[in-house]
Parts: structure tokens; sequence; C-alpha cells
């Protein structure tokens, strides 16, 4: 298929941030023999716009956008996190390429509200939405027009490419690792502080981002990780069904012991003895001092995590998925995320 993909490849960062769940799908559809053409709709606005205000470039930006599909002539489109690309534009696309197909992907939580607002709009006019939150919560869309369906968070086999399962807790000096710089919708650094509180001159725990220490990202990232033992996997919220941040895949994926909230019910595809679940503050704290102080047991556990997850959640079967329920199609897979489903997105 040729296949035009729409998010924000961040440019203008010139390689400050680490890659993303969209360029990894990328790398996953190329893989499976698509041809990809990219149109960063966040650049294209700010380079469009007078001053580089990126506000002002809006409407030239859906401008090149049909352009682009003019242009190229795409099986599919596929619109990713974009709050440039108009439902208005992706009528025009329908009218003028009626063999077009359009979905929507996203990895961003419900609970945050102009997110929601986003996957309602898109499902009035694309033909399928795929979402990183599972179908129990996404029914809230049901009925728009489009067809619904989860998606893991993808582990990219040459951006995960650390094993620290394999390595001993003297050649990881971080012990415990959470990163974050997002302070809305969220209390979960009351979580964080207690934690730092109780294991206080036990464990080198970093919280980059948090607590006066200074965020980092894309290499600087990548170098902290492969000095890590364990890391929290807290989301802004917790108890939005198979949601988590793409952490899940960057700490598994790379062998890094993770510890996740139990009201996620990723126990229901992941296998156990992978993801460590707690249930509040005071399990967080003791599994977390538990694993500390049995290395062969986090090494075993992390192992077993990264098997699975470059396995199963990797990113060409990932994309192949997104291509044949886009279409359909019979899966070619047994999908561990998909098992209640049928192509159409109907429940089995």
């Amino acid at each position: 298929m040729k296949i035009l993909h729409v998010d924000y490849e961040r440019l203008r960062s010139y390689g400050s941030n680490r890659s993303s769940w969209a360029e990894k799908m990328k790398y996953g559809f190329i893989r499976n023999e698509h041809y990809v053409r990219s149109f960063s709709d966040r650049d294209v606005a700010a380079f469009e716009a007078p001053f580089g205000i990126r506000e002002l470039g809006k409407k030239a930006a859906n401008k090149r956008f049909l352009e682009v599909v003019e242009s190229n002539d795409p099986d599919l489109v596929v619109i990713g996190h974009s709050d440039i690309i108009t439902v208005e534009s992706l009528r025009l696309v329908r009218q003028r390429r009626p063999e077009c197909v359009l979905i929507h992907c996203n990895c961003d939580p419900l609970f945050v509200p102009d997110n929601s607002k986003r996957i309602a709009a898109f499902a009035e006019v694309v033909d399928a939405v795929f979402v990183t939150t599972g179908l129990r919560d996404l029914k809230r869309f049901a009925g728009l027009g489009a067809r619904l369906y989860y998606i893991p968070n993808p582990v990219e086999p040459s951006i995960e490419i650390l094993d620290n399962s394999v390595k001993a807790d003297s050649e990881l000096p971080i012990d415990l690792l959470f990163c974050s710089n997002a302070t809305k919708f969220t209390k979960r650094l009351e979580m964080v502080k207690g934690i730092k509180d109780a294991v206080d001159g036990e464990l080198n725990f970093k919280t980059y981002g948090s607590f006066g220490e200074a965020p980092v990202w894309g290499r600087d990232y990548d170098l902290a990780l492969a000095k890590t033992k364990m890391a929290l996997n807290l989301n802004r919220q917790e108890g939005d069904h198979w949601y988590t941040s793409d952490r899940m895949s960057q700490l598994g994926g790379n062998g890094v012991l993770q510890f996740a909230h139990s009201s996620g019910d990723f126990a229901d595809y992941v296998p156990p003895e992978t993801l460590v679940y707690f249930d509040d503050q005071e399990d967080l704290i003791h599994k977390i001092l538990e694993f500390h102080n049995d290395d062969a047991k986090r090494q075993d556990w992390a192992a077993r995590a990264r098997e699975f997850f470059h396995a199963e959640l990797n990113s060409s079967l990932y994309s192949r998925y997104i291509i044949e329920a886009t279409l359909a199609q019979p899966f070619s897979h047994d999908y561990v995320w998909a098992r209640n489903i049928n192509p159409d997105g109907s429940d089995k």
C-alpha cells in the first residue's frame, strides 16, 4: 500500500527528542513492504507561517496536506496526534479520493479532555480509530462512524537495543527511575515523593523532571536507561483499561524491570512474572524493596518481559495489525491484545 502518515516529526528539534511511537509505526509499515510518505503537520504549519508562528500557519498546512494527497494518491492516510489537520480537510479527501482509506491513531489518554474531543471529531470522518486504551473505555466513541480498536505501545528493535536484564546490579548505578515533567491531570508526584522518602538512603532513586532534577530527553534519556535497574511506569491517572504511556515499551523492551498499577488489567494479555503490579503506595514500596534485594529475581522477570515485548509487541506486528484491522482482513497472527475481537472490530 501507499501510505501518507500525518504526525508531528519534530523536525525543528534537530534530534534532541527521542523517537516516538509514530516513528516506530512507520518503521513497521516499511518492514511490511508498504511505501510511506510523511507529512509533519506542525512543522509545515510553522514553516508556512509568518515569523514561524505555528498558529498562523494552520490554514496553509491544510492546503499543503491536500496538495500532498493530490500529488501522491495514497491508498491509506494515517492521522496521528494532529491538532492542525481539520475534519473539513479529511472530508475533502473523502470527496476527492473516495477509494482512499482514512484512519486515526492515538496514544494519548482519554482523561485529557482535548484528546477525547479530538478522537470523537476524527471518528466521525475516518474509517477506523486505534487508541492505546482498551475497548471497555473506548466504547464511549461507539456509533460515531468509525470502527474502534485497541493498540499497544510498540517496541522497535532498532531503538530498544538495551538488555539490562543480563546486567548485575553492580553494573546499573540507578536502582530506580521515574522520568516525567507533566503535571496536568495528575497527582502522581505525591506517590513518588512518598517513595523517595521511604527508600532514601537505601536506593539511588532518580526522578528526572521532578523534585529539582532536570528532565532528560533523547540521547540523555537513553543514557539514563542504560544505567537503570528498575523503573516506575506511573500514568498521570490510573484505571483506564489497558492504558499506559509509551514508558511500558521503552522499559520492557530494554530489560528494565517496571512497576505498573494493577488497575490497568495488563495481566489480561501480558504473561505473569514480567510486569510487577501494585495496588497502592505501600504495596509498591514493599515490592520495590523486594526486587532491589533479590537481583536474580529482578533479572528473571525483566528478561521474561523483554522477550515478550520484542516477540509480541514489536513494531512489525503492530503495524501489520493496523493494516489488517483497517481493511477488516483475517488476522495473520495471534495478536495477544486482539484475542477478544474480530478483524472488523466486533466482539468475539
